[in-house]
């Protein structure tokens, strides 16, 4: 038994590190966006787009990088994953460009392979740390990122880009962990589907492309109307592929599971403004205060500190959350989750117009993040038999990456319809953003209502409920 905890233990520690180098490679770049902006020339909706990138690759990359981990190992993958986040580090760094930062970024959206592929080694090999365990990872990854972007602050502070070198250290030492880790025992299964890949990236790229140009091409123009019609062609006939196929690139059946719908749901309306309005908050940080009191004007290392008081709430609120599900239940967990999102945008709406003011809406959406990922990561775990497990966490992982790429797009594009002259971002702008997450987050808090915790069986010859579990 001792053993078997030991090991758990060991393999968690593990994991932490290749979680660590994904927290820093999405926190990094966050604080440095105003500065490396002004180096390569592009302002603050330009900035938001560059940002909007990562989203999008998540959306596509999360699928793709699932289904080879089932279909040719999860270790394989992860490594391969490990590798192209690497790559995509050591390319921004060595050579900061427009193109060199959008092609970087897509390397590194890589990380969102990490989740699903971890999770399907952490069940496979200590289940019985299944929960606790991916509480832990999801406190490093939020604790990283703050981390990771207090650290590219603070080299920046010094000189402009030296920040960019933060993630390539870490990208090594996850190399490492990632060779040591156990091999998984999950049954490797199924083929690639290409064209259901095709259909989902031309869908998502489309859509992304209408959201983000929607506004200085018109919303009724041609161009838009041509758009969204592509989009919307190419999901329904990749959503009819996937239903036809014996070996889908994303199991849509699993969303026949309504419990892990709701969990899917409730991410995706969490994720649109906790996630989506990372790179949302960096600009309005980084912007010199208009007329109206609009914008904050701070450097790196203070954009970085606010960053990580941020993810430290968070971890707070990921690492409370077991505790908290454990009293009042998982659907009551998710619903809390949803509302203090919804609370914390709210007060930056109406008060922001100073460091301490902006801080308190800011800690509440941070708090609002760690309790939502660390409860819908591990339900999404739960909800499903052991050979869903990647399957499930990719779903999952999916909807959150299309609710932060879809918020970072419609955060783009009321900016871009609230514009001066100088093409700096107006004070209604920002608030039409931010009122926009909190409707959404109050959504996914509604959506909460809908998940159902099946009844615990009784402990065989007591008659008694299992510890940890309510009738």
């Amino acid at each position: 038994m001792r053993n078997a905890i030991s090991r758990g233990r060991g393999l968690i520690a593990t994991m932490c590190v290749i979680v660590v180098c994904s927290g820093v490679v999405q926190g990094y770049l966050t604080p440095l966006l105003p500065v490396v902006g002004a180096h390569v020339g592009i302002g603050g909706v330009g900035q938001n787009n560059l940002y909007l990138l990562s989203p999008i690759a998540f959306a596509v990359l999360t699928p793709l990088l699932s289904r080879w981990g089932d279909i040719w190992g999860h270790n394989r993958l992860l490594l391969i994953a490990v590798a192209m986040v690497a790559a995509g580090s050591l390319l921004i760094a060595v050579r900061p460009t427009t193109t060199s930062l959008a092609l970087g970024m897509v390397l590194q959206s890589s990380v969102v392979g990490f989740f699903p592929l971890l999770a399907g080694i952490l069940r496979s090999r200590s289940p019985e740390h299944g929960r606790i365990g991916m509480s832990v990872l999801v406190g490093a990854l939020l604790l990283s990122i703050g981390v990771g972007g207090y650290v590219a602050g603070t080299l920046s502070d010094e000189h402009a880009l030296a920040g960019l070198w933060t993630a390539v250290p870490f990208c090594a030492l996850a190399m490492v962990a990632t060779a040591a880790l156990p091999t998984s025992t999950a049954v490797r299964a199924g083929r690639f589907n290409s064209v259901a890949a095709l259909l989902l990236t031309l869908g998502l790229g489309v859509l992304m492309l209408v959201l983000t140009e929607g506004a200085s091409w018109g919303w009724a123009s041609p161009y838009s109307l041509l758009a969204i019609l592509a989009a919307l062609l190419l999901l329904a006939a990749w959503i009819r592929v996937e239903q036809h196929s014996a070996h889908p690139l994303v199991d849509l059946r699993l969303l026949r599971n309504p419990r892990l719908a709701a969990v899917s749901a409730h991410t995706f309306c969490i994720a649109f403004g906790a996630i989506g309005f990372l790179g949302a908050n960096s600009v309005y940080l980084g912007t010199a205060p208009d007329g109206h009191g609009f914008g904050l004007g701070l450097g790196a290392q203070d954009i970085s500190l606010i960053s990580l008081a941020m993810v430290a709430v968070g971890f707070a609120g990921s690492t409370l959350t077991p505790r908290l599900a454990r009293a009042i239940g998982d659907r009551a967990v998710l619903g809390v989750g949803g509302f203090v999102g919804a609370i914390g945008f709210l007060g930056l709406v109406l008060f922001h117009s100073s460091v301490p003011r902006y801080l308190v809406g800011a800690l509440t959406v941070g708090l609002a993040t760690g309790m939502f990922e660390a409860a819908t990561r591990s339900l999404s775990v739960e909800v499903v038999d052991e050979a869903e497990t990647a399957l499930s966490v990719g779903v999952n992982e999916m909807a959150l990456s299309l609710g932060a790429a879809i918020g970072a797009a419609v955060i783009g594009a009321l900016w871009a319809g609230h514009t001066t002259t100088g093409g700096a971002v107006t004070g209604a702008g920002y608030q039409w953003a931010w009122a926009a997450c909190a409707v959404v987050a109050l959504a996914g808090a509604a959506v909460a209502l809908l998940f159902r915790t099946p009844p615990a069986p009784l402990v065989p010859g007591t008659g008694a409920i299992p510890a940890g579990r309510t009738a």
